[in-house]
């Protein structure tokens, strides 16, 4: 399963999220430059329990490597797709909780999250002199305040099934769910001794699940507030999901909503629309004239429903348009 995009938008732009994001990239082009194997950079910078229990190993690292390693190990990444995979989950999921928690909780909940993570792997492999690398348990931690905030909102979801994308919508506690089970089995299992730190993610998705329910008894500083105004986004998702329905009266026409932010409605856009009706072609082209208004419709001609001895419907969409200025 790849998550595509969740429906839950958030209304301002995620500047923590991509922060974190630039600063992992640079870093990873770093290692690309000096070596993805390079063990200099992965045992300095990376999470090594032995760092902390076994004397020989110990006495080779100060303590400010010992110090700074449990949060230099979640910016290190093992491979172009263990770097693109987390940042993609980390892009899909992080916008939402940066909009919960604010920018600056949502930096400092992100560390404490990876924190954590490596002191769940450091409890089960503490004298293991392998070195855990990744930014999975910071991202864990995101994935589990999701779960706690969100559990009703659907994931986009794209499953390759032979040569045909299948695009299915499958609620958070669902998705995260499947992950989480997954994450379990293998630290349990046949995979609790292979190369990937299956309880630093366990660790981080507890940890965000209880840090983001501490979040919500602290008091707000105001800060949020001060920069929304200027991280409001101005256009919404490329890709929208509809799920259309017939009119009360019946007929071949199907009926769905597409929304728009005012700047898209002034100027016009192009979005792509994903239909969730099986294994037919499911993705469309629309394009929005300049100077659309809220309740207009689009019309796909063709795409509606087929009636025998009829020619098929057309699939209607009304505009809504968000943040009305």
């Amino acid at each position: 399963m790849i998550p595509l995009r969740d429906e839950q938008g958030s209304t301002a732009f995620p500047v923590a999220t991509y922060t974190i994001i630039v600063i992992t990239s640079l870093v990873f082009v770093w290692q690309l430059i000096a070596g993805i194997d390079n063990p200099a950079i992965i045992y300095t910078f990376g999470f090594v329990p032995a760092k902390y229990m076994v004397t020989p190993m110990a006495a080779y690292f100060s303590w400010l490597n010992k110090l700074s390693s449990p949060f230099t190990y979640m910016f290190l990444h093992g491979g172009f797709w263990h770097f693109m995979g987390n940042m993609w989950f980390l892009y899909i999921f992080g916008d939402n909780i940066e909009q919960q928690l604010g920018p600056l909780r949502f930096i400092l909940f992100y560390l404490v999250c990876g924190l954590l993570a490596a002191f769940f792997h450091f409890l089960l492999n503490h004298s293991s002199a392998v070195p855990t690398i990744g930014a999975s348990g910071a991202i864990a931690g995101v994935m589990g305040a999701y779960f706690l905030l969100h559990p009703g909102n659907k994931i986009l979801t794209l499953i390759p099934v032979f040569i045909f994308p299948l695009f299915v919508r499958i609620p958070a506690f669902v998705f995260l769910g499947i992950w989480f089970f997954i994450q379990f089995i293998n630290a349990t299992g046949q995979g609790a001794g292979a190369s990937v730190a299956w309880w630093a993610h366990i660790g981080g998705f507890l940890s965000g699940m209880a840090f983001i329910g501490v979040n919500n008894k602290l008091p707000r500083a105001g800060f949020t507030e001060k920069i929304d105004k200027y991280t409001v986004k101005k256009r919404s998702p490329r890709l929208h999901v509809v799920t259309p329905g017939e009119a009360p009266a019946g007929g071949s026409n199907l009926y769905g909503t597409i929304e728009l932010t005012s700047l898209e409605a002034l100027t016009g856009t192009k979005k792509l629309i994903t239909i969730p009706w099986g294994f037919k072609k499911s993705v469309y082209r629309v394009v929005v004239p300049a100077g659309i208004r809220r309740g207009a419709m689009l019309r796909l001609k063709g795409k509606g429903k087929s009636i025998p001895g009829m020619p098929p419907g057309d699939l209607l969409l009304r505009v809504d348009i968000k943040n009305v200025i």
